[in-house]
């Protein structure tokens, strides 16, 4: 099993950009998705496996989004102790996907591997994404323990 935490503001991925070059269109992620992705792949790299990951994939991301400002004490303390849970935008997937385009070739082959998904959002004063990756049999192994 592998689990690490990126440390700071998550980032949902953006919509793509488009711009046109020599009569051609390309397409491009917006920076704040491509520097995040950027972010998470060097933070991973840290707990890349000797081979990467073959198979089937569990993959659990929390995301912990920072406790807004207009929040009372009251809200405050309920956020923090998970009580009170963001259903503001982004949505939790688009969140995921940045996260899964970051470890492609750096956990895994490919993000298709992920066939086990478990993805929430929380508030907390210390904004960061939380991931658990691990082979699927293992995961069930450690599920039936």
């Amino acid at each position: 099993m592998i689990q690490f935490t990126v440390y700071g503001e998550p980032v949902a991925q953006g919509r793509p950009r488009a711009t046109m070059i020599d009569g051609h269109i390309r397409m491009y992620d917006p920076k704040k998705s491509r520097d995040f992705k950027k972010y998470v792949k060097l933070v991973a790299s840290e707990h890349r496996p000797e081979k990467l990951l073959e198979g089937p994939i569990f993959l659990e991301v929390k995301v912990y989004k920072p406790i807004l400002k207009s929040f009372s004490k009251k809200k405050k303390a309920a956020a923090e102790a998970g009580q009170l849970r963001p259903t503001t935008k982004p949505d939790v997937d688009n969140y995921v996907k940045g996260v899964k385009d970051a470890l492609k070739n750096v956990i895994w082959k490919d993000d298709s591997q992920v066939v086990d998904l478990h993805i929430s959002k929380w508030y907390s004063e210390t904004p960061r994404v939380e991931i658990t990756i691990a082979p699927l049999e293992e995961q069930q192994q450690a599920l039936s323990i």
